[in-house]
């Protein structure tokens, strides 16, 4: 493939990192309006007619484990909620309520990343929760295998739903400064068991539509998204 082109398809890939669906459905509470911070994530809100989730905050401790079970294959994910606190805390959340079940990565480029987390087969849009702080500067790089949020490009803090997983080591995705351009997108844990599950992924046919340039011929199902630890 032509530097050229690859270099345009990876641009309009780094376009669809900003959210092409995960419309926000709720307020966020005062405590997430402010950028992140050393404080300590709030417990999520969750809708009155939902049923209660208790879900637990995330321990500096430890590393979460959820397993992507995906019509390629399982994906092992760990979690580092020290380094990204409120960005595991509402990935989790995603997880725990199901959202994820029954979801396609919509964008796919070998090489570069796989998109998901906001529509079905048919392509109905999935609502997200409220934007959360971006946590880019934690000092974690997009390399492969990492798993990281997809956000606006002129809005910092923008993630609600949706996240890529780098296939290759994209510096390009870093934090490297203050302004939106330079943020970069924020890393929050990286994939330990599955990455040839993930390699066959990036290798499906893929087509340009309306909606998406580089969309899978051949569907790529997130079947589920379990907590195991």
């Amino acid at each position: 493939m032509p530097r050229v082109w690859k270099s345009q398809l990876r641009l309009a890939i780094l376009a669809c990192l900003a959210l092409a669906g995960c419309s926000s459905s709720e307020a966020p509470p005062p405590e997430e309006q402010a950028t992140a911070s050393s404080e300590k994530p709030a417990a999520p809100k969750t809708k009155a007619a939902d049923e209660p989730i208790v879900l637990e905050e995330p321990n500096t401790e430890y590393y979460p484990i959820v397993a992507l079970k995906t019509s390629f294959g399982e994906l092992t994910l760990k979690l580092d909620a020290k380094r990204a606190p409120r960005t595991v805390n509402n990935f989790l959340h995603y997880v725990q309520s199901g959202h994820y079940d029954q979801t396609i990565f919509h964008q796919v480029q070998e090489g570069y990343v796989v998109l998901g987390g906001s529509y079905a087969p048919d392509l109905t849009e999935k609502d997200g929760r409220y934007p959360i702080p971006n946590e880019a500067d934690n000092g974690l790089k997009n390399v492969r295998g990492t798993i990281a949020m997809a956000r606006q490009p002129d809005e910092i803090d923008s993630a609600t739903c949706q996240f890529f997983i780098n296939l290759d080591d994209n510096t390009n995705l870093d934090h490297r400064g203050e302004t939106p351009e330079e943020f970069g997108f924020c890393v929050f844990g990286e994939v330990i068991k599955g990455m040839e599950v993930l390699d066959k992924m990036s290798r499906v046919q893929v087509e340009p539509t309306e909606q998406f340039e580089q969309f899978p011929v051949e569907t790529v199902l997130l079947e589920t998204a379990r907590r195991t630890r």
